[in-house]
Parts: structure tokens; C-alpha cells; sequence
């Protein structure tokens, strides 16, 4: 039921708004991927969303995403089987290994910013320019803690 200001989620928090938002815009992204043709899992996100270039290491992927070394490489052994990354000999360091996006990698990240881009134009049309342009603002501020 909606509120008097039109809220259609009047019993949640901001905070479960939020999370909701995230989980909706994930599932969003994955099911863009998926739809041209780049199968995988919404847990994939943390390979794709941490990998340099260049490559990476496993630690530092794992570090960057908030995860342990042994998820990652979970994540990473279930990608690499979907041919979006192998695993290479780091340069710097022969002990390492380099987790590098194959050419289907880095075409499924191309997907997945086109996605991106049009869940913003979706974003845009639903709050027009200026809305769009608060909304970004006070995620801004939200993020910086100010």
C-alpha cells in the first residue's frame, strides 16, 4: 500500500531500500549479460568489477572484493571453466599467478557496460536529468560520509 507521498515501499528503512536497490540493479546487470549470450552468476560480479587489465593477482582480488582468498579462487576456477579468464605466470614474480580477462572476458565486460549504460538511461527517463543528477549527488555524499 502506498504512502500519502506516494512511497510504494512505506515500511522500509532506507538503509533495506538501499540493499534492495543494489540486489535489483545486480540482478539487472547479470541478466543483460546473460541475454547476450556471456552465462554466469551475479557472484561473478566481484571478479569482474576488481580485475585490472593487466591482470591480476588472486590476493588482490579477494582483497579488493571483501571475500577470502579461497572464495576468489573459487570464483575464479568457475570462470576460467566458462573461458572469461586463465590464469598466467606473473612477470614480477614467478611464484604468482595472473588472473587475466581472455578475449570473451573482456567481451563480456563490454556487455555488461552496455548493460550499465542503459539501466542509467533507464534511470534517467524514470527521474528525468535533474532527478538523476540529485540522485548521483546524494549517493555522492552518501559514499564520501559527509
Amino acid at each position: 500500500m502506498a504512502s500519502a507521498q506516494g512511497s510504494k515501499t512505506p515500511d522500509l528503512n532506507t538503509v533495506a531500500m538501499l540493499g534492495r536497490a543494489y540486489s535489483l540493479l545486480g540482478f539487472q546487470i547479470v541478466d543483460g549479460v546473460v541475454g547476450a549470450g556471456f552465462p554466469q552468476k551475479p557472484s561473478h560480479s566481484a571478479v569482474f568489477a576488481q580485475i585490472k587489465t593487466e591482470g591480476s593477482r588472486l590476493t588482490d582480488l579477494a582483497r579488493g572484493a571483501n571475500i577470502t582468498p579461497q572464495a576468489m579462487g573459487e570464483l575464479v576456477d568457475e570462470l576460467e571453466e566458462l573461458g572469461y579468464v586463465e590464469r598466467r605466470p606473473d612477470p614480477t614474480d614467478r611464484r604468482a599467478k595472473l588472473i587475466v580477462l581472455t578475449d570473451r572476458g573482456r567481451a563480456c565486460i563490454a556487455a555488461g557496460i552496455s548493460t550499465i549504460n542503459g539501466i542509467e538511461q533507464r534511470i534517467t527517463e524514470m527521474l528525468g536529468e535533474r532527478g538523476q543528477r540529485q540522485l548521483r549527488s546524494l549517493l555522492d555524499r552518501l559514499l564520501a560520509g559527509d
